[in-house]
Formats: C-alpha cells, sequence, structure tokens
C-alpha cells in the first residue's frame, strides 16, 4: 500500500515537472516570438472582453515625448538597470514597515511588461514570483527599445482602450507620434488606474501630478541617442 502511494506521488511529481518545463518552453516561444513581432493579444485584452480599442505601432510612430513622459513617471532608472530597482523595492519594503502595511508594488517597465504579456490584473505572491524569470529573459533577449515599444502598445490605458495609438486617438483625435509633452503626461497620470481616471478629466490632485511629471521631463534624459539605435 506504501509502495502504491509513493508510485502515485512520484509520478505527480514527474507529471508536474514536466508540465513546468512545457509552461516554460511555451512562455520561452513567446518572448523569441515577441522580440519581433507585435504582439497580438494579451490575457488582460482576453479577460475585459469586446469590443475593444488597439492598435499596434511602432517605435518610430511613438512621440519621443509620450516615451519620455512613460520613462520619467514610472521608471526613471529604466535605461540602467536590468529589469528591477532594488533601491525602489528596498525602500518600499522599509516604508511599509514603518507604517505596518503591505508593501506597494514598485516594479519596474520591464516588470510590467512582462506581467502585461502573461498575466491578468489579479495581484498575488505567486504572479510576482513568476514575473522575475520572465523580466529577466526579456531583459537578456530584448532590447531596451523594445520593452518600452511593447509596454506602450500593449498596456492598458482606458476601459477597453489598449496601446498608446488607440489612447491618442480615443482621448485626442491624433496619432501618438503627434501627441504634446502635456498629452503624454496626462495620459501617463492616469496609468494606475486607466478605467477610473481619463486625461482630459484630471481633477485638481492629478492635474498636480500632471505638472509635476511635465517638470520630471524638463531636462530629463531617459537614455542617450546611441542606446536607441538612432
Amino acid at each position: 500500500m506504501a509502495s502504491k502511494m509513493k508510485d502515485k506521488l512520484k509520478q505527480a511529481g514527474v507529471f508536474l515537472l514536466r508540465l513546468l518545463l512545457l509552461c516554460a518552453q511555451v512562455t520561452l516561444f513567446f518572448i523569441v516570438l515577441y522580440r519581433i513581432l507585435p504582439v497580438p493579444i494579451t490575457p488582460l485584452v482576453v479577460m475585459r472582453g469586446f469590443p475593444m480599442e488597439r492598435d499596434w505601432v511602432s517605435f518610430d510612430k511613438i512621440s519621443p515625448k509620450m516615451v519620455k513622459a512613460a520613462i520619467t513617471a514610472e521608471d526613471p532608472k529604466f535605461a540602467g538597470h536590468y529589469g528591477f530597482d532594488f533601491e525602489a523595492i528596498t525602500e518600499s519594503i522599509e516604508k511599509s514597515i514603518e507604517k505596518d502595511k503591505k508593501p506597494k508594488g514598485r516594479s519596474t517597465i520591464s516588470q510590467q511588461t512582462a506581467k502585461n504579456l502573461f498575466f491578468g490584473p489579479a495581484r498575488s505572491w505567486v504572479r510576482k514570483g513568476l514575473e522575475v524569470p520572465i523580466t529577466v529573459c526579456l531583459e537578456l533577449m530584448w532590447t531596451k527599445k523594445r520593452i518600452i515599444e511593447v509596454y506602450l502598445n500593449i498596456i492598458e490605458m482606458g476601459d477597453r482602450v489598449y496601446g498608446i495609438e488607440a489612447a491618442a486617438h480615443h482621448y485626442y483625435k491624433k496619432p501618438a507620434a503627434k501627441l504634446t509633452a502635456a498629452e503624454s503626461a496626462s495620459i501617463v497620470v492616469c496609468l494606475p488606474l486607466p478605467r477610473k481616471r481619463n486625461p482630459l478629466k484630471l481633477d485638481r490632485k492629478l492635474q498636480r501630478k500632471q505638472q509635476t511629471i511635465l517638470r520630471w521631463m524638463n531636462g530629463f534624459e531617459p537614455a542617450p541617442d546611441w542606446w536607441w539605435g538612432k
């Protein structure tokens, strides 16, 4: 009886190991694929349902002001880190200990890209753990330019509005390439809660944040020209 139970546990263990390896292989396949091709759909799009607004654009068709606004506000060390901002993580943990609260997420753009590519909006430590190897793979296999390009094309920017091109048309009736600094900052300030916030209807608190982002953008260089492959 004991030997049968041991055999079953062994078989279950082998099955789980094979399943994990299969998931890892499938994930790696898509990471390699998305290094070149546009991302056709994400788990969040499936969960939110249709109709939706989404239109993929290449990096050179996104306003540099939008790129700068996103990096300045979401991940100012994006050009220099390798997927994780350990200083920000440590700061977040220390503050949470002082206030006796759960640590707030301080995800980099690379981590957010990993999350949006393969996971839904639900938060859990398991998901955070799975994000780590995917983020490492993105940093190793993609350029920073590709990471920010994918990030700005798949992130949710409104109720069933995905990507900067769709957001630019939805809110400002123009392509992403023509977004101004103020418009870019207005979109970025809504990213934490894109379904509840509207770049065209910012309250006073969000207006102050938008102005802060604009001040941060002034003179900030997310990376030298050679870094972008120019």
